[in-house]
């Protein structure tokens, strides 16, 4: 089973990177499922129905949230009626809306996709490990699992993913907005990449203007950032192929590297 995971969409140069680019990565690598972190993709701040349905008309079969996944009022209905947008599953209360673990039909197998947020430098949500644990007992033997984990320390990240070593197939890590150089599999099989990177502007700060970001450093006031909506675009991504042996690999498209077809 070969997935295709694109990292975090930021603004509206994010949308137009996944609307130009995740085609072409699909046709290049033929991917059985498409799974994009759409969290950013409204002016940086969660997510609307307009730009979910986009994500969904350019190739992505499931949208992945984070952090900022309750930053627009419409999520909650968004979330009641589409089981393919996940948001963290380990936000706490019995009443929460949507769900943080699909489970997939893949041809003759099956997929679950599962999106944990975590602790360190972030809100103090429920024990994502604890969560993962108890998500797990419910997936049908047999099934592929993937986890988006959408942390903030690349420690936790290697944690969750040491712990579940064998137990999952693949932990990619997203929301630090850098593809990190470190996809390999663990001992016990387990696909692991810290993060995966964004789709946004290649030539701001992390998505944002790099003005905006700098001036918060020289007068260490808290500044408005801007997003780099009129910079030059680029996609971050991973390939997993979800077998026997796990493998992963990364991929970029930007102004320097462009897409070898």
């Amino acid at each position: 089973m070969r997935i295709v995971f694109v990292g975090d969409v930021m603004g509206e140069i994010g949308m137009r990177a996944v609307k130009m680019y995740l085609p072409l990565i699909k046709a290049k690598f033929h991917p059985q499922v498409t799974i994009v972190n759409g969290e950013n993709a409204d002016n940086g701040r969660g997510i609307k129905a307009t730009q979910f349905k986009a994500i969904l008309q350019a190739g992505a079969d499931v949208v992945t949230l984070g952090n900022h996944a309750w930053d627009k009022r419409d999520v909650n209905e968004l979330l009641a009626t589409n089981d393919n947008l996940l948001r963290p599953a380990n936000y706490p209360g019995k009443n929460t809306p949507g769900q943080g673990m699909v489970i997939k039909k893949v041809n003759q197998q099956q997929l679950a996709i599962i999106n944990l947020q975590g602790r360190a430098l972030m809100n103090p949500l429920d024990d994502p490990f604890m969560i993962a644990d108890q998500l797990l007992q419910q997936v049908p033997k047999e099934t592929k699992i993937f986890i988006d984990f959408h942390a903030g320390a690349t420690s936790e990240k290697g944690a969750l993913a040491h712990y579940l070593d064998g137990r999952v197939d693949a932990v990619v890590g997203t929301h630090t907005h850098v593809q990190t150089n470190d996809a390999h599999v663990l001992p016990k099989g387990t696909a692991f990449l810290t993060d995966v990177g964004m789709s946004g502007s290649y030539d701001g700060i992390l998505g944002v203007k790099a003005s905006s970001s700098v001036q918060r450093f020289l007068t260490q006031q808290p500044t408005r950032y801007e997003i780099d909506d009129n910079g030059r675009p680029q996609i971050n991504y991973c390939v997993l192929d979800l077998e026997t042996h796990n493998h992963i690999q990364v991929g970029q498209i930007n102004p320097d590297r462009p897409l070898d077809v």
